[in-house]
């Protein structure tokens, strides 16, 4: 069939890996390792049908980054054991083999844990700040985190690093480092969740500080021919309706030092791609664009042709996370002109239990 002539079925090169077209699938926290932090085999068999189903860049759930703090819902996933990285290995091999790039994401997950499901016993974070609204698994305030000494910002630094290597280790072209949605690293960089008086609290460069250690850390570990990204996000899965920068001066501030670091890309999480952001005309890819260079990955209501084009004006690679979790035709629903409506929000349930995944 004779693919439409536009920038959505256009190619893209990411650290001398080329992409076939600018189709992703969104990274999605997910619990489906049952004992031993390995993901079910349907949700293995899952990423590996996307890529076999023309979805170029395939993305892992979120992967927790150490044996300790580093948890914040049941039954995730690690990539840092022999028999953890030997699962993944089959998978990496066989999104290769369809012709499309993996990409491993790891993340801490912050204040937004509670202890019980926690090998630790612990909830880490910037400063003693817990979300205001309840824990949605439990129904129960979320507990007020301990502060992070030197120790465990080493510590958890030191889970990233390693993790990453279990990247590598298990075939993955690249790794992306979660620092949205107000999970561990975002809770640094925003001011509405970091109070510290130390030289990681208080201006825009020292809440950057911690994220930047992540980076360079990581990327030290890398391959020179990896991928490394940074994902962020004004939005947190709790108190959504707070933005986590104070504005757009304050955002485009941190775009421009992760346009110093050692990426391959920025990838913006955006509720919606196309609302305009911090009381401007512009949207999160348009205020990102102006304050950077480097390759831009958005989402956020993208679920159709159109609106995939229409971020890729912005934006240079769009992801999908509800359309290809429901739809492993989407990709090719959208060269055959198909109607396609965008789902709800519960409609991604499905990532977070026993069913298996399409």
């Amino acid at each position: 069939m004779q693919e439409p002539q536009n920038k959505l079925f256009s190619p893209f090169t990411l650290s001398g890996y080329t992409l076939k077209n600018r189709i992703g699938i969104a990274p999605m926290t997910r619990m489906s390792s049952v004992g031993d932090s390995i993901p079910r085999q349907d949700v293995l068999d899952f990423l590996v049908r996307r890529a076999q189903h023309d979805v170029s860049l395939i993305y892992t759930e979120a992967i927790i980054t150490d044996n300790e703090s580093a948890q914040g819902y049941p039954n995730q996933s690690r990539l840092l054991t022999e028999s953890q990285i030997n699962a993944w290995k089959p998978v990496t091999s066989a999104i290769r083999a369809a012709g499309a790039v993996s990409i491993a994401q790891i993340f801490h997950c912050g204040r937004m844990s509670w202890p019980e499901i926690n090998p630790a016993h612990r909830v880490i974070a910037p400063s003693a700040s817990a979300p205001k609204q309840n824990n949605p698994l439990t129904g129960l305030a979320y507990p007020t985190p301990e502060i992070m000494s030197p120790i465990d910002i080493a510590h958890v630094i030191d889970g990233f690093v390693k993790t990453a290597q279990g990247a590598i280790a298990a075939g993955f072209d690249g790794v992306e480092i979660h620092g949205a949605h107000g999970y561990l690293i975002s809770a640094f960089l925003s001011g509405y969740s970091n109070q510290r008086d130390d030289g990681y609290g208080g201006s825009i460069e020292n809440r950057y500080r911690f994220a930047h250690e992540v980076i360079q850390a990581v990327h030290n570990v890398l391959p020179p021919n990896k991928i490394l990204i940074f994902r962020i996000s004004n939005w947190g899965v709790a108190d959504m309706d707070v933005s986590l920068f104070a504005d757009k001066d304050e955002w485009q501030k941190i775009i421009r030092l992760l346009s110093l670091e050692p990426l391959n890309a920025i990838s913006v999480s955006a509720y919606d791609f196309s609302a305009k952001a911090f009381g401007t005309e512009f949207n999160m890819a348009q205020l990102s664009r102006q304050a950077t260079q480097l390759p831009l990955i958005i989402c956020g209501k993208i679920y159709d042709g159109n609106s995939a084009e229409a971020a890729l004006k912005d934006a240079d690679i769009v992801l999908s996370a509800k359309s290809l979790l429901l739809n492993p035709d989407w990709v090719q629903d959208i060269v055959k002109n198909k109607p396609l409506t965008s789902y709800p929000s519960e409609a991604a349930n499905i990532a977070y239990g026993p069913t298996p995944l399409p």
